[in-house]
């Protein structure tokens, strides 16, 4: 049952680019449109975090934000299965990008900088375009199950010009994440507003508090690369952009400032610091575009289940 889905995604991957991209989007918005009103336990929970990020919204409101959050969401899924299919020009032109100013003094220079992203908008389209425009790309991608299924997204983001490290079964990442870090020039993204493991870290996030990775500020401070928020979104394409891009849809990538490393505290609190600044960046982002937001998982902590988050926080705080 579960190989079947991996071959699921082999065949999207095999045949969406010779789709019309008309009817491709349409049938997308349509398995968007269904899920949303059969009110899965994804739908639920993102109608929960978005209500976090627009409290001033209705109900009514609110779920039609909702609503426009899994289009959102299949419309990633939908260009994923036809991203490698698309020619270098295609991909520039849905694509605009703020804030590059910001990475060039590194990369133009032979250094790394760390992005700390969110799942916003299309990261695969992101990565794709900023490994031949900026810097060459190098990721972290969990382990889906089944491993056939992780295998065609491994295969697929390498195809765009990724290097991945799987988030397990491929021994110590951060030691190959921190080998990139000091080998540039490069961009290490990681996807980071979601993480319920005991080495995850809290922050607040629309004023609760949430789990976030320690990934990208534990990385900087190792490296010494800048740790730049970066937070994507979707836009609408028109004239000629639009017909260049082969799509109604781009995105735009906003590159923040570097965030200066806390100077003269403990490693733990560098961490956190650093964490809580590029969570509140975003948050913003994420206020500014919420529907761009695909989080269908619990991250806010008072979501999680109380004595199993007690157990886990305990697990972490014993000595190794």
């Amino acid at each position: 049952m579960k190989a079947d889905v991996a071959r699921l995604y082999a065949f999207g991957w095999k045949v969406a680019g010779k789709v019309p991209g008309a009817l491709l989007r349409g049938t997308f918005t349509l398995v968007a449109d269904v899920t949303w009103l059969r009110r899965t336990g994804g739908v639920v929970q993102l109608e929960k975090n978005l209500s976090r990020a627009r409290p001033d919204l209705d109900a009514r409101t609110l779920r039609r934000l909702t609503r426009a959050g899994m289009r959102s969401y299949m419309r990633y899924f939908g260009e994923a299965f036809t991203l490698g299919s698309l020619s270098s020009a295609q991909v520039d032109a849905r694509v605009r990008a703020v804030g590059v100013e910001n990475l060039r003094p590194y990369t133009d220079n032979g250094k790394s900088v760390v992005l700390a992203l969110g799942h916003l908008g299309n990261w695969d389209l992101a990565g794709a375009w900023a490994t031949r425009a900026i810097a060459p790309v190098t990721t972290v991608a969990e382990r889906l199950e089944p491993e056939e299924l992780f295998q065609e997204f491994l295969a697929f983001r390498e195809s765009i010009g990724l290097t991945i490290f799987p988030l397990t079964g491929s021994g110590d990442v951060f030691r190959g994440l921190v080998r990139a870090g000091r080998g540039g020039p490069g961009l290490i993204p990681l996807l980071a507003d979601r993480d319920l493991t005991a080495s995850g870290v809290e922050a607040d996030l629309f004023g609760l508090r949430a789990r976030f990775a320690a990934g990208p500020a534990a990385l900087a401070i190792s490296t010494g690369a800048p740790l730049v928020t970066t937070v994507i979104s979707y836009e609408r394409l028109t004239g000629a952009r639009r017909k260049a891009a082969g799509s109604p849809w781009g995105i735009v990538i906003d590159f923040h400032k570097p965030i200066p490393v806390p100077v003269g505290v403990a490693r733990a609190d560098q961490v956190r610091v650093l964490t809580q600044a590029w969570v509140d960046e975003l948050g913003a982002g994420i206020r500014q575009n919420p529907q761009d937001w695909h989080m269908l998982q619990k991250v806010f902590v008072e979501d999680l289940d109380p004595s199993r988050y007690a157990a886990m926080l305990d697990r972490a705080e014993r000595p190794a």
